[in-house]
């Protein structure tokens, strides 16, 4: 049974649609799934970031920050439980997520309210970094989000445009063990353009 682990930046809606694909095909498979923290706030530092993508940065640092926050106290359990409720709302549904929203999620979570207040707090800027460079150090490199890592070793990737049905989920995922299980396979890569849409596909 392979070990798989995904990096991915909660605000990024291509990690989210790989999450999905990847929960329920890892199901299918009977494979454990981990889901981790990364940054593109980190990974952007220091970068000439435009106007269009600058509102996702600064996203992507009050967000980690209160992710984490929540995996300092509930660790990585506690990460996927609040991405998936936070992903439902921000990716599947397309609700601007305010404060009030976060501190009721973290409540019907079970979690403390309080934390809510860790989107401001700048001390856990390195906690995220260290997050962060944990992803990278995975990969091997630099890259973005997701990150997936199958026994230990690293791809930038998938990037998914929807979340396919069950059973091309399940191959895809057949597809990666192996890739990952080849020493010699290093990149396969192909034009593609987003955001990615949230909807299944529907099987045939």
């Amino acid at each position: 049974m392979a070990a798989i682990d995904l990096y991915l930046d909660p605000v990024c809606p291509f990690g989210w649609v790989a999450a999905q694909w990847l929960l329920d095909a890892a199901h299918e498979h009977r494979t454990s799934v981990t889901l981790r923290q990364m940054s593109l706030a980190v990974l952007n530092d220091g970068n000439d970031v435009d106007a269009h993508h600058r509102p996702m940065i600064d996203r992507s640092r009050r967000l980690g920050r209160l992710f984490a926050a929540v995996t300092a106290q509930h660790g990585p359990d506690g990460f996927a439980r609040l991405y998936r409720a936070f992903g439902a709302s921000a990716h599947d549904q397309r609700e601007q997520v305010t404060l009030a929203a976060i501190a009721d999620m973290l409540q019907s979570l079970g979690m403390d309210r309080s934390l809510a207040a860790t989107l401001d707090a700048s001390e856990l800027d390195q906690a995220v970094a260290r997050a962060h460079e944990v992803s990278q150090q995975v990969l091997g490199g630099r890259g973005g989000s997701p990150i997936i890592a199958i026994d230990g070793h690293g791809f930038f990737g998938p990037v998914l445009t929807r979340i396919p049905d069950a059973e091309k989920g399940a191959a895809l995922l057949d597809a990666l063990i192996a890739a990952a299980g080849t020493p010699e396979f290093a990149a396969l890569q192909r034009p593609y353009s987003g955001p990615p849409t949230t909807e299944r596909e529907q099987g045939t």
